[in-house]
């Protein structure tokens, strides 16, 4: 088993004579499209529709493999000089169809009778969802010549402001106990049992972002500005709107969501509390020991032992699952271990026409790093599910994107707790658990409210540094209110997670969509049983072609109610009240 993907599937380098090739494909499509936008006015509408078709399928695959690659090779080294020019010149290439993209849009918004040719033609009816979104998104479209100034700007904007934050903190340095570590080693070390090591880990850590931390702010600011310059110039009422547009996800789901969580937060800051009297603290949890281990943790795994753990669970699930996480393993899709110039955190990306995903996280050998593998091959195993989907119809929006990985969580996490052979063994899991959902919950909620603070003041006003610190640290007061020590929060949270540094806003209550969301189906699973499992897959087959709310219904769920999502919170409070009573058991 290698500790390192393998991309061979797309390319065995950048001289590699297939990559020459797609790239001159590439370019011969691009000439197309433009050509294709030049006639349109002498083109019947139903040769139109037929011709954007043909014409997107092919150009779709041929970028996602060139740009794919160049992505997955700077993600482990982002000093990949060749890489990043590879990815700043695919960009150069698309943004010259920007122009041609919206004059054929704008022409496919204008056919009257659209849905009687899409009824005509069995193409045109699967790509029915695309379809009438492109006639929906027609009035937040610009200009031609608009739309290709903004892609051609993007490029040296947000996309390069984005690429020096992956940078600056993929090579910066933490000075911990005379060693330098990088950013996802010292952070890893919040999961170490010696609270010594945490403590240390936790100051080196925050030392260490104020190397870099004037450079990122200008990143997020810059990055901010645009989105919002961006959001009006289309007409929308703010970044979130026009986040909830692309997510095809209505503000009701959203309010419910939200209201929920609110209602509900105290049962997550009751678990700190008691964590953090087991732990010696009295006033709330300090941010160095949230991720202190209980129970009896000390064993280490290695990748084989995590492939096992995964096997063993997943094959009472599904036999597809268990084959796809057994083939991961196998044909080297994963990269698994911390190292100078990758970047941190985990991902997984999939490899659409190739029916694969790549997975990169940084493995330490702890029990969540096992939990973070089951994550992202959910992403995988949703990947898998909507492969049978023409090209076009292969992507899902935000929300629904952690459903198949959340569930994962859920099924390896649960699996775990009703086999733990001890009381010990029982709250390390438990506890775990909680302090997964904790994050999505607490964590997630001060994330969205940073951002909306960020975007609230931004518009008016630069923010330096110590004013996103400033804002970070009154986001983490309200989310996770008397559940943390005040004295001892994470000033820099707004500078370490990736998802604030791109055009794509508001990438965190996704997470807490995804996580209720999938309890709450993993609740439905164990009603009833593997009955459920087709269900669960054809929801999953269903999230690119239909709305948030209309992928739901699929398994019977009304997503603009309170009480779907407030039944998957009160779902923990049963863990909650184990988790207590196995602390006063065990901390004594």
């Amino acid at each position: 088993m290698n500790s390192e993907w393998s991309l061979d599937v797309l390319y065995k380098g950048f001289d590699d004579p297939k990559y020459a090739q797609d790239l001159a494909l590439l370019d011969a499509c691009i000439a197309k499209v433009n050509e294709f936008a030049g006639k349109l006015p002498e083109m019947q509408p139903i040769e139109v529709l037929k011709t954007y078709i043909d014409d997107s399928e092919r150009m779709t695959q041929l970028i996602m493999d060139l740009f794919e690659y160049a992505s997955l090779r700077s993600s482990v080294n982002t000093k990949d000089v060749e890489a990043a020019s590879v990815m700043g010149r695919l960009m150069g290439k698309l943004s010259a169809t920007a122009k041609a993209e919206t004059a054929i849009k704008k022409c496919i918004a204008g056919i009257e009778n659209l849905d009687e040719l899409i009824a005509s033609d069995p193409v045109l009816t699967e790509y029915e969802y695309l379809l009438k979104n492109i006639r929906e998104a027609d009035k937040h479209l610009l200009s031609e010549d608009s739309e290709q100034i903004i892609a051609l700007y993007n490029i040296s904007g947000a996309s390069a402001w984005s690429d020096l934050h992956s940078y600056l903190t993929s090579s910066v340095t933490a000075d911990y106990r005379g060693e330098k570590l990088n950013l996802s080693s010292v952070r890893n070390l919040a999961y170490d049992p010696d609270p010594a090591v945490r403590r240390d880990a936790y100051e080196a850590e925050l030392a260490c972002y104020k190397k870099i931390e004037d450079s990122i702010a200008f990143s997020l600011n810059s990055i901010k500005l645009e989105v919002i310059n961006n959001a009006r110039l289309r007409g929308f009422e703010s970044p979130l709107d026009q986040t909830l547009f692309d997510a095809h996800m209505t503000r009701e789901t959203l309010d419910a969501l939200l209201g929920a969580m609110n209602d509900h937060f105290d049962l997550f800051r009751r678990y700190l509390r008691v964590k953090a009297k087991a732990l010696g603290h009295k006033n709330g949890m300090p941010w160095y020991d949230m991720f202190a281990p209980m129970g009896k943790s000390d064993k280490k795994y290695t990748a084989e032992d995590a492939k096992a753990y995964l096997l063993n669970i997943f094959k009472g699930f599904d036999k597809d699952l268990h084959d796809m996480v057994e083939r991961a393993f196998d044909e080297a899709w994963i990269d698994f271990y911390p190292r100078e110039g990758k970047v941190g955190g985990a991902f997984c990306a999939g490899l659409s026409g190739h029916n694969q995903s790549r997975v990169l996280t940084n493995f330490d050998g702890q029990f969540t790093d096992i939990v973070t593998l089951a994550h992202e091959l959910g992403h995988a195993f949703h990947n898998l599910n909507i492969e049978s989907h023409r090209p076009l119809n292969n992507d899902y929006s935000m929300p629904v994107a952690e459903t198949a990985s959340t569930f994962n969580e859920n099924v390896v996490m649960n699996a775990a707790i009703d086999g733990a052979s001890s009381d010990e063994e029982k709250l390390f899991l438990i506890e775990s658990q909680l302090m997964d959902t904790t994050q999505i919950m607490c964590d997630i909620y001060s994330r969205y409210l940073f951002e909306t603070s960020v975007f609230e003041n931004r518009e008016n006003d630069f923010m330096p540094a110590e004013r996103l610190s400033e804002l970070m640290l009154d986001a983490q007061k309200k989310a996770y209110g008397d559940g943390l020590d005040w004295n001892a929060l994470h000033p820099y949270m707004w500078l370490c997670k990736g998802h604030y540094y791109s055009t794509l806003s508001f990438y965190n209550f996704p997470y807490a969509f995804g996580g209720l969301f999938a309890r709450g189906l993993y609740a439905k699973y164990r009603e009833e049983g593997p009955s459920f499992v087709p269900t669960y897959r054809k929801l999953l087959y269903t999230t690119p072609i239909a709305s948030v709310e209309d992928t739901a219904k699929v398994a019977g769920i009304d997503l603009t109610k309170k009480d779907f999502w407030e039944k998957s919170l009160l779902s923990y409070e049963k863990n909650v009240d184990e988790f207590e009573r196995l602390v006063d058991k065990l901390y004594k």
